[in-house]
């Protein structure tokens, strides 16, 4: 499957995506944030980074970027899309997902290997899972604190938008331990920890509980999944 990774000025993330979807058995597709073209792509990853320096708000620059048109109308469609970190926060910015993210309650930038639990396993990302297990894929981030109205928390909490939540300790003070969401359609899922640094032994999380640290590499292989089916 030929899978997009968006680059847009500040990315970091974007490389290691790109491998993650490789070692996945996709093919990824470099795609530029000035252009309108998705090359024919059938799922996209929006990479985590500092899209734009995070002026203004992170993501928000980005969002109006016009590569987002395309993404924007292609996720309405039922394309597969995943935001990591800075591409959650450009999700939300663009509507796709409810919610934002601001600076952690810490007000420092958090990097660990978190636990997370898996609270929807029958979306595009996440259907290699089953509901209730536990994950472990590494985070670093600034801001990554989810937060929402209380009308919207209520909605996302009644309407089982949550993809992810915090186990344990809460690293960002997110409302409700929340890690990351999906849409209502289920092919939208955007989430603060990074699964493209826990696809490879050796690389990412060292740990005999979790599936020797290769957790992140199921969420690429979902996506694969979910086109097929």
């Amino acid at each position: 499957m030929r899978v997009g990774v968006v680059t847009f000025p500040g990315t970091l993330d974007d490389r290691d995506a790109q491998r993650a979807v490789r070692l996945a058995g996709h093919e990824a597709v470099a795609l530029w944030h000035g252009e309108h073209d998705l090359q024919g792509v059938e799922a996209i990853v929006l990479p985590g980074g500092f899209s734009y320096g995070d002026y203004l708000r992170c993501g928000a620059i980005a969002a109006l970027s016009p590569i987002m048109t395309e993404v924007v109308d292609a996720a309405r469609r039922g394309m597969p899309v995943l935001g990591i970190c800075n591409g959650f926060q450009m999700l939300a910015e663009a509507r796709l997902l409810p919610g934002g993210l601001v600076r952690n309650a810490s007000g420092l930038f958090v990097r660990k290997d978190q636990v997370l639990r898996v609270e929807r396993a029958d979306t595009a990302w996440t259907n290699r899972f089953d509901s209730g297990q536990e994950i472990v894929i590494p985070m670093k981030n600034g801001e990554g604190r989810f937060v929402a109205t209380p009308e919207e928390l209520a909605r996302i909490e009644g309407e089982g938008l949550v993809a992810f939540r915090y186990v344990g300790e809460n690293p960002n003070g997110s409302l409700d331990d929340i890690a990351g969401l999906t849409n209502e359609a289920g092919n939208v899922v955007g989430l603060m920890p990074h699964p493209e640094h826990a696809v490879e032994l050796g690389f990412g999380p060292t740990t005999t509980r979790m599936k020797a640290g290769l957790d992140g590499l199921e969420i690429f292989k979902s996506a694969l999944e979910r086109v097929a089916a």
